[in-house]
């Protein structure tokens, strides 16, 4: 099926299903209703800052959820021993800036360029972007963001200025706080061992329409 191109209905969203290999729509924008309406189909917006946006929906879609959630025994030791501490929405701003500053090993330049960060910026004052932050005393060193929608977080990219205070904000996500499933949207090796799982697009989507269509 060919790509859908995106105009300026902010509803108007293709069906996740009839992607290809993940995309199903170019073009549009991050109005925040749009994106709401997007996140709420299991679509989401990744794409470089010279093209057009890239609205993608991976079949299969990784997720990690309470029974399934695993702490390897290294990480756990770490966090056991940890004097961090964990504080939600207190720098937002801050996490997402250096989420896109990070340099990442094997990734060329980022995806959250300056029109993403003003529009989740827009998203958390509207209560729906939020953040996980871990810090040293008054010093930010890790955290993560993304959307929260209902009894699903919809994880978008996380950060450490030391060693594993990422897995650290990753841990207070998944056990401290009220989600049922975590979205991580793609295969990685520290979200695998984690316990991030395959399972269907049409059952992801299925699950969204249990909880946030009702």
């Amino acid at each position: 099926m060919p790509i859908v191109m995106l105009n300026d209905d902010i509803y108007a969203l293709p069906n996740p299903l009839l992607g290809e290999d993940g995309l199903v729509a170019v073009g549009g924008d991050l109005n925040p209703e749009r994106l709401i309406h997007a996140y709420k189909h299991g679509i989401f917006p990744w794409y470089g800052q010279e093209g057009p946006i890239l609205w993608h929906a991976p079949d299969p879609r990784y997720v990690i959820t309470k029974d399934h959630f695993h702490l390897p025994k290294s990480a756990r030791e770490f966090i056991a021993k940890s004097q961090w501490n964990v504080r939600i929405n207190t720098s937002f701003d801050t996490v997402i800036q250096h989420c896109a500053s990070i340099p990442r090993k094997g990734q060329e330049g980022t995806w959250i360029h300056p029109e993403m960060i003003e529009a989740y910026c827009q998203l958390h004052a509207m209560g729906y972007a939020n953040s996980v932050e871990v810090w040293e005393n008054d010093d930010l060193i890790g955290g993560l963001y993304g959307i929260a929608m209902g009894p699903i977080f919809f994880g978008e990219s996380m950060f450490y200025l030391k060693s594993g205070a990422s897995k650290v904000a990753l841990h207070h996500l998944c056990t401290q706080m009220d989600f049922e499933l975590i979205d991580v949207q793609i295969p990685t090796t520290l979200m695998e061992n984690f316990g991030a799982y395959p399972i269907q697009l049409a059952e992801f989507l299925d699950i969204l329409q249990m909880h946030l269509h009702k």
